[in-house]
């Protein structure tokens, strides 16, 4: 694992981790591994929490200390992200991906069930899988992203034209093993504020920038971006809104979703209603909450989103005793 030796982020992510007792775990997957941050008792399943696109497990380090001690959370880098280890060369990122990788999370600690608490992206991944083994859920809170989205025909047929050719430049840079462009520590807090249009504050960023940078071999104190690049040119579930819609009535788990108010709903908002309509009527443990803030709220104000979930947890997790129990 690279450390940064700055200063600025050594002093705010490190010493904030080792105050509320974080530690590292690695999990072992057919291509390298997963990286993660696991807070709370390790006696205790956590909560397994996935981020969104282009971020890391850092994205839940100012909410998670808000929530109940005594529970715990596993918060996941997902492929290509954080630390953990990229795909193959000649691959790419495939959303449908996340069937195995949860699996292969509750075979290493040998779980039955699993909880899950996502952000964005992984509120988008975490909505089929509940769906096609909804067995193995128990709840779920979703953080500004509710399901996959839907996409015009000639809006699709463009983003398969236009990044294809980009992912195919991407995996080329990766296999010349070439150090990308390399900043300095403020620049990089700018260009991740700039990047989110300010979605995420400044006095945030080192939550995300902790995992997301490594220092340069050839610039002294500089840094470069590691995750992996073929990130920005996958492409989601490319399915119709039916499905979304047949998924829907399998989610009968306790399900809270957070709405982020001045956050978009990336697609038509007839899709969103439509499927927020079919979990109303078929699930009465279906909890839809509306929160002032961004996109990334939930990193940016966690005080906000705190109340709201810790409201969830003390419904939901304590009532099971498998969860509850020690592993």
């Amino acid at each position: 694992m690279d450390v940064l030796d700055t200063q600025p982020m050594e002093t705010l992510v490190e010493r904030h981790d080792r105050e509320h007792g974080v530690q590292e775990v690695r999990i072992p997957v057919p291509f390298g591994e997963l990286a993660g941050k696991w807070w709370g008792p390790r006696n205790v399943r956590p909560i397994v929490c996935l981020h969104g696109w282009q971020d890391n497990a850092g994205t839940f380090d100012t909410l998670i200390p808000l929530l109940p001690s005594h529970m715990s959370f596993l918060a996941l880098d997902l492929p290509g992200h954080g630390y953990s280890s990229r795909i193959p060369d000649g691959m790419s990122y495939q959303p449908m991906n996340i069937f195995y990788l949860l699996n292969f999370v509750m075979h290493e600690y040998g779980w039955k069930k699993i909880s899950l608490m996502s952000h964005s992206m992984g509120s988008v991944l975490q909505y089929p899988y509940a769906a096609i083994f909804p067995t193995r859920v128990d709840f779920l809170i979703s953080i500004d992203a509710l399901k996959p989205q839907i996409f015009r025909p000639e809006v699709l047929v463009s983003m398969l034209s236009e990044l294809t050719p980009e992912f195919l430049k991407a995996d080329l840079r990766n296999q010349e093993k070439s150090e990308p462009p390399s900043y300095s520590y403020e620049e990089t807090v700018n260009r991740l504020f700039e990047g989110t249009v300010n979605s995420i504050t400044r006095e945030s960023c080192p939550f995300l920038l902790q995992r997301n940078l490594r220092k340069s071999a050839k610039f002294p104190d500089k840094y470069y971006f590691a995750r992996d690049s073929r990130l920005k040119y996958g492409f989601g579930f490319l399915w119709s809104q039916d499905v979304n819609k047949r998924l829907a009535q399998n989610l009968t788990m306790p399900f809270l979703f957070i709405k982020a108010t001045e956050s978009p709903y990336w697609e038509r908002k007839q899709y969103y209603d439509e499927v927020i309509e079919i979990l109303e009527r078929n699930n009465s443990r279906f909890e839809l909450r509306y929160v002032e803030g961004t996109h990334h709220v939930h990193l940016s104000h966690p005080e906000r989103v705190a109340p709201v979930v810790t409201d969830f947890l003390r419904r939901y997790w304590e009532k099971d005793e498998d969860v509850a129990s020690k592993l």
